[in-house]
């Protein structure tokens, strides 16, 4: 028995592991276009930063580590052009361009996302960067040594971690967002006020609002200016922040079903046809609040699918649950983190809701270090918890992790009002900010009354 997976992410990756875990018998061969595999996509803008020294440090693992410590093939640098699902072939070009045809019994489609490029005038000048590979960051890290100035494209977490190491690396920061807020797919618009004042003090100046029109070039066909408006910004780079697209052409090819958003899977991470499964950010999931489907394009979600795919084609029957899409990020000394449903969503989806809302401490008042932390809780009108997001110095992270398991559980406003929390100065205040959060939320809900 042999199972081929396309893609050597996150999602393809943990499915050869998991499937090798709990079967040692089956041949598994992993195919993909990059020629490192099993590395961060996420570490890339803090190896650009200088806070992880170097893009070989990111590279968990190698072909060859896969082959003699998990008897898996990783095939790399080549890229499958079709899926005969009928025949269960797969057709793939290798390093040296000869045309190879792949026999399997089951497959794992894992394609990833695409950066999307938006049809900007001068997109095609030299000296234009997208965040998606090794090999991109490597190419920011060198062109940046030589620059003085860029303009990042985008507003999401990448887009802000990568402008910030940029900024490390003193150059001039432009950042441009189409929408009216940074990090619009984590934050609400009071939320992400707090995030861009913090950005602005480092000295980014940061664009809302406006889309970039044209990208301006020079004799030498590199870039030398952005026009935003009417309004020329000059600049040596450009990074493209501007988000992913599901890759699912070969998904169409082989007959799988697409749904609204990517390919469309089953709770056992199945699609249409059998025996191909499919993981990662190239498929769509389910929203836990919403029960809509949405795409969940995070590496933790894209293991959690990989464990369920690996789990049941080793004969572990399975399921992949549905998602709050919980995110954490960390731009020079401030993290920020979202679970949930987000206010504004909220709102669009017509649900009726209560904010708390709270900014306090990380550590008692009196505790040398502590920094300021700020928490708005979403309840739905039965005082349940639906959505959390954090903005703060430290200790973002377990709190959002905390949220996620509460929303999970059916927490309510009071529960968390009452809810035992540890403290010691040197971590905590004697009251937790969520705690804080929740009871403005309550005194809201009595008022109601």
């Amino acid at each position: 028995m042999r199972t081929v997976i396309i893609g050597s992410g996150a999602g393809g990756l943990t499915t050869a592991s998991t499937i090798r875990k709990y079967n040692r018998d089956m041949e598994i061969v992993v195919i993909t276009k990059e020629k490192y595999v099993a590395y961060s996509p996420c570490a890339i803008p803090y190896v650009i930063a200088g806070e992880i020294p170097s893009f070989q440090d990111i590279i968990m693992h190698t072909p060859e580590d896969y082959r003699k410590n998990k008897n898996i093939e990783v095939i790399t640098e080549s890229t499958v052009v079709d899926i005969d699902s009928e025949n269960k072939n797969v057709i793939y070009y290798d390093i040296d361009g000869n045309k190879n045809t792949l026999k399997y019994d089951y497959l794992v489609i894992a394609t990833g996302g695409e950066t999307f490029i938006p049809p900007i005038e001068g997109r095609d000048l030299e000296s234009i960067f997208k965040v998606k590979t090794i090999e991109d960051g490597m190419k920011i890290k060198n062109y940046a040594e030589k620059s003085g100035s860029a303009v990042v494209i985008g507003a999401g977490a990448i887009g802000l971690e990568t402008a910030y190491a940029l900024r490390k690396l003193d150059l001039k920061i432009t950042i441009v967002e189409m929408a009216p807020q940074v990090l619009p797919r984590g934050l609400d618009i009071d939320m992400a006020e707090i995030v861009l004042k913090y950005l602005q003090d480092l000295g980014i100046e940061v664009i809302l609002g406006k889309p970039v029109s044209k990208i301006l070039g020079d004799e030498n066909n590199r870039v030398k200016g952005v026009i935003v408006g009417n309004k020329p910004y000059s600049c040596d780079m450009v990074v493209m922040a501007t988000g992913t697209r599901p890759n699912i052409e070969l998904a169409k090819k082989a007959g799988c079903k697409i749904g609204r958003l990517a390919i469309k899977v089953n709770s056992r991470m199945e699609t249409s046809i059998p025996n191909i499964y499919a993981v990662g950010d190239c498929v769509e999931t389910v929203d836990f609040i919403t029960k809509q489907p949405i795409l969940s394009p995070f590496g933790s979600t894209a293991v959690r699918q990989g464990k369920v795919a690996g789990k049941n084609i080793a004969g572990i029957p399975t399921e992949f649950k549905p998602v709050l899409n919980a995110m954490v990020s960390k731009i020079g000394e401030m993290e920020i983190g979202s679970t949930g449903i987000s206010e504004l969503r909220a709102h669009q989806d017509r649900l009726e809701v209560v904010v708390g809302k709270a900014k306090a401490l990380t550590r008692a008042r009196y505790y040398p270090g502590g920094k300021p932390i700020y928490v708005k809780l979403i309840f739905d009108m039965n005082r349940t918890l639906i959505g959390a997001q954090i903005v703060g110095g430290e200790r973002v992270s377990e709190r959002i992790d905390a949220m996620s398991l509460g929303i999970l559980k059916g927490v309510t406003c009071e529960e968390l009002v009452n809810m035992e929390f540890s403290y010691a100065p040197p971590v905590s205040m004697v009251v937790d900010p969520i705690a804080l959060a929740a009871e403005d939320a309550w005194d809201k809900f009595q008022k109601l009354e």
